[in-house]
């Protein structure tokens, strides 16, 4: 019998060997093109955790789209671009100011639509009453119905929107559908929602698909995070809802009794073409489709208001973050008051610095979040800044639990806002494909900040003496989630 032994010295020795090898690949290759805090919390991970982190970085280190849907993107981009350059899209409201006219430049270089002029945008708080609404408009459509929801689920709250889209489709409608594959598998009513789909002969098709027995696969963790429905180019919704009950029928959040707070807005006029747009490009993503017949900018038509519209979608098939750069433009322009509701709120230097530079200059900036987190380490990396902004100035209303506030909008000063699908956090900013409408128009304004004003009466403040009590364990887990969160 023959004995074969091994000197544990040659493993030690490898292993080291292989360790350093694994460190100074990491700092060539993890820093490159990444943003410091995100490259400092790769390395980091690395390091302590060399072997873990390396499988991490390598499922989920590169936060952009498959190489093949950026190029659909920027194919798209271009088509929607040239196509509209020189288009009327309507009256433009008089006397902007010059940083406002700036800023709708800078969206349109990074991929923004046009702004659009004699728009009507009215906005809907109520969850169930969204549905109703959406349902009543889906009953009017004449020739297609574009469905693009993040979630989407039959359920007993949204029996009379999927009802109505069986009868539209009964009448000869063309009924399309996009939503997100990671987010609905698995979920209550998902097997069901798509029979359902089959059987009234949508068109539908799963967003950012990972299923690599199909070919289909890209960074697990990359969302469409898009909710809007357009009718026949006319009318158009958008917002933070998902289309399904407020509790999203998970028994754990059936348990804590929680429901979710959103806000829709119906539009009508030449910004639905360019909501339809974003609906387009992503149908195209998914299906190599190009439905040129249903590019409606040539054929815009103003709508009943007054409003300019801008709309800006974003994401990882982008080369900048859209959304972010927005958000940063409008909070270091603002001269007299910011309100921010996002309900996951994890902001980066350059916000975090933009809005504390506003309440430095005198700016009056309110920001509401949920008492209540639904997600962890979000709600942990979330608590984590409040102190800085306190600091700051900031007054924080925590919208009282039971419910988790989900809706997203930014208002400044006195005539523009922000409101769409956009979190205020590193995954909207770098992960999320987001679709955000900047409104100019006092009218709107008023109207969202009566929102506002509802939440502030549910809400209550949070306070520099009340967040000096948080005991040690709530420090060290904020203080956690804030380090994880930048690992993108």
């Amino acid at each position: 019998m023959i004995s074969i032994t091994f000197d544990a010295t040659w493993w030690v020795v490898a292993i080291f060997v292989v360790d350093l090898i694994i460190r100074i690949t990491a700092i060539i290759v993890v820093p490159r093109n990444r943003r410091p805090t995100a490259a400092m919390a790769w390395l980091l991970a690395i390091y302590f955790i060399p072997f873990i982190g390396v499988l991490l970085f390598l499922l989920i280190g590169n936060p952009r789209l498959p190489r093949k849907l950026r190029r659909k993107q920027a194919a798209i981009n271009e088509y929607l671009h040239d196509t509209s350059d020189s288009l009327d899209f309507g009256t433009l409201r008089p006397d902007a100011p010059h940083w406002f006219t700036a800023l709708v430049g800078m969206n349109r270089n990074l991929g923004a639509m046009p702004l659009a002029g004699d728009n009507d945008a009215r906005i809907i708080h109520d969850y169930q009453e969204s549905f109703d609404a959406m349902a009543e408009a889906i009953g009017r459509a004449e020739r297609y119905v574009h469905v693009e929801f993040y979630i989407l689920q039959s359920d007993a709250a949204t029996e009379g929107f999927f009802r109505a889209l069986e009868q539209a489709a009964a009448r000869g409608v063309v009924v399309r559908v996009l939503l997100d594959h990671w987010a609905n598998r698995g979920k209550p009513f998902y097997k069901q929602t798509l029979r359902r789909l089959d059987a009234m002969g949508a068109r539908w098709h799963l967003l950012l698909p990972v299923q690599p027995l199909k070919g289909k696969y890209q960074r697990p963790d990359l969302r469409n995070h898009r909710k809007l429905l357009v009718i026949d180019g006319d009318l158009a919704y958008m917002g933070s809802q998902n289309v399904t009950d407020s509790t999203y029928n998970l028994p754990k959040n059936i348990r804590r009794g929680l429901h979710w707070v959103d806000l829709m807005v119906r539009v009508q006029g030449p910004v639905v073409a360019s909501i339809n747009a974003v609906f387009l490009s992503d149908w195209y993503s998914e299906t190599d489709e190009i439905l040129t017949e249903e590019i409606d900018i040539a054929s815009v038509q103003s709508g009943p208001g007054d409003l300019d519209c801008q709309i800006v979608p974003s994401g990882p098939g982008f080369d900048f973050q859209n959304n972010l750069k927005l958000f940063l433009g409008l909070l270091l322009a603002a001269e007299k008051k910011i309100i921010i509701v996002s309900p996951y709120f994890v902001p980066d230097e350059a916000l975090l610095l933009a809005i504390t530079t506003a309440c430095q200059k005198g700016v009056h900036v309110e920001l509401f979040v949920s008492e209540e987190g639904d997600q962890a380490m979000v709600y942990h990396a979330q608590r984590s800044y409040y102190e800085a902004l306190l600091r700051a100035g900031v007054k924080i209303w925590m919208y009282r639990r039971p419910y988790i506030l989900h809706s997203k909008s930014l208002t400044i000063d006195d005539d523009v806002a922000v409101i769409g699908s956009s979190n205020m956090d590193m995954r909207s900013f770098g992960l999320n494909l987001e679709i955000s409408m900047l409104v100019r128009g006092d009218e709107f304004v008023r109207d969202l900040r009566a929102v506002e004003d509802m939440y502030r009466d549910l809400s209550r403040e949070l306070t520099m003496e009340e967040w000096r009590t948080q005991p040690l364990r709530s420090t060290v887990l904020d203080n956690l989630a804030r380090l994880t969160s930048a690992l993108q």
